[in-house]
């Protein structure tokens, strides 16, 4: 009987050794402050929306907590990076962005730029005088084209979007845009589409630099994407260690549960496969490729995060 696919972590369905990702150290920390968000996005990875609550609010004392664990195991820690849901919305984030940036980190928040970022924006704007350079704001644009960033976020969430994009870029924030590749646009397309919106729009962000406008491949665990193993290093040219879990984590807080824990990446926020505890120790062993999302957004697909 022939086994599953990503179903054993040290072996393919074919009986071949699956590869793993060995950690290099803590570079960057990720915290998911909570998965409700204002929208309901259709392919949302993590399924973020009004009702989502799986995944509960980080608290200013679990992060204190975390930064806390990375400095006593003298992790090379230098950045976090904030995503949710839409991390707004979570009644810490002022008090977690500064505890953060306080320690000399640069931080990057994942947001949609819309309502719940709003409110924020005298916090914003003191968080950047104190620490300038330090604070990025990374805005999900789904396309260049209304219509199809409402066909993945819902009707009048373009515009608002923009909004928020352009206040950030005219009071001097560090900004990046991050879109999608699910309609087939060709690369080269889409950026020259991005690049006229943001010169229509005044927005100062250069669309041909790919850490500005980060285009993300599409997941789908229930696609098709063959298994990762240890040969597919050398035939794909590629080195483990520039995969997000050799030097990142996640921090999440599951619903009722007691304590925060850490996940192996962004991408599985709810595989208990992938949670390694409140311990950061428990953390740092090797990951092993054993989920679709492994092969088809970040060895395949080339995508990060960071």
């Amino acid at each position: 009987m022939t086994a599953r696919p990503f179903s054993d972590p040290t072996t393919t369905a074919l009986g071949e050794q699956r590869a793993h990702v060995d950690f290099r150290g803590l570079e960057t920390l990720w915290l998911n402050t909570g998965t409700l968000c204002n929208l309901a996005c259709d392919h949302c990875y993590i399924e973020s929306s009004p009702k989502n609550d799986r995944l509960a609010y980080l608290t200013r004392g679990d992060v204190r907590a975390a930064l806390r664990q990375a400095a006593e195991t003298r992790q090379p820690l230098r950045s976090v990076g904030i995503t949710g849901g839409e991390p707004f919305m979570n009644p810490d984030i002022d008090d977690i962005l500064a505890d953060c940036l306080a320690e000399g980190l640069e931080v990057l928040v994942l947001t949609n730029a819309m309502t719940p970022m709003r409110h924020h924006r005298q916090a914003l704007l003191s968080l950047a005088a104190r620490y300038p350079a330090l604070l990025t704001m990374r805005v999900s644009l789904d396309h260049y084209d209304p219509a199809l960033h409402e066909e993945e976020r819902g009707p009048r969430s373009f515009r608002p979007a923009m909004d928020g994009l352009r206040w950030l870029s005219d009071h001097g924030f560090p900004i990046a845009v991050a879109g999608r590749t699910r309609w087939g646009d060709d690369e080269e397309d889409l950026r020259r589409g991005y690049a006229e919106l943001f010169a229509n729009e005044g927005i100062s962000i250069d669309a041909a630099d790919p850490e500005a406008l980060v285009l993300f491949p599409e997941m789908d665990e229930q696609g098709k994407t063959p298994e990762i193993t240890t040969a597919c290093w050398q035939i794909l040219d590629k080195n483990p260690a520039t995969l997000m879990c050799a030097n990142e984590r996640m921090l999440v807080r599951r619903r009722g549960a007691q304590h925060a824990s850490y996940v192996a990446c962004t991408l599985l926020p709810y595989d208990e496969e992938f949670d390694y505890g409140a311990d950061l120790q428990g953390a740092v062993g090797p990951v092993p490729l054993n989920h679709p999302h492994c092969s088809r957004f970040c060895v395949l697909g080339g995508g990060s995060c960071g």
